[in-house]
């Protein structure tokens, strides 16, 4: 079953269970799937769906951070019940060992010395890591090995 398929069918599963926040969540995610999809007139795959998903939690993670400091937990803890039910279509995360050990063969593998070179390690680790960890984090490890 693809990503779609297991969206669709948990919107359905939602729906009948009348789960309000899961199924708003879904819908919101549904939404920006057939928007990318119209926009560029494709069928987007699980990789294609995966990074919408990835983005969607992005953006809430960084509303819960503005609501947090704007004094307003009420709209933080909906924000994170948000980014709740939209994690259960990641896959499992990598741990932080693992992660640290593709940057390391990574930047070996392209024979990565400075700062400039930082575009080829990331093409490589993204097709590697896409889902499986956060971008920006992976991103702040090779910065510090290629200036250290």
């Amino acid at each position: 079953m693809s990503l779609k398929e297991q969206i669709l069918a948990d919107m359905k599963t939602a729906m009948r269970e009348k789960n309000a926040s899961q199924l708003e969540s879904i819908r919101m995610l549904r939404a920006a799937i057939q928007r990318k999809e119209v926009d560029d007139q494709v069928e987007l795959g699980d990789d294609d769906v995966l990074a919408i998903l990835q983005k969607q939690i992005k953006q809430s993670q960084d509303a819960i951070t503005q609501f947090k400091q704007g004094e307003r937990p009420d709209l933080a803890d909906k924000e994170q019940v948000h980014v709740d039910n939209l994690k259960v279509y990641l896959p499992e995360q990598l741990s932080d060992e693992e992660v640290m050990a593709a940057v390391t063969a990574a930047i070996s593998q392209t024979g990565a010395e400075s700062m400039k070179d930082m575009g080829k390690v990331m093409g490589i680790l993204k097709g590697q890591l896409q889902g499986k960890a956060d971008m920006g984090k992976v991103s702040g490890l090779i910065k510090a090995q290629l200036q250290g």
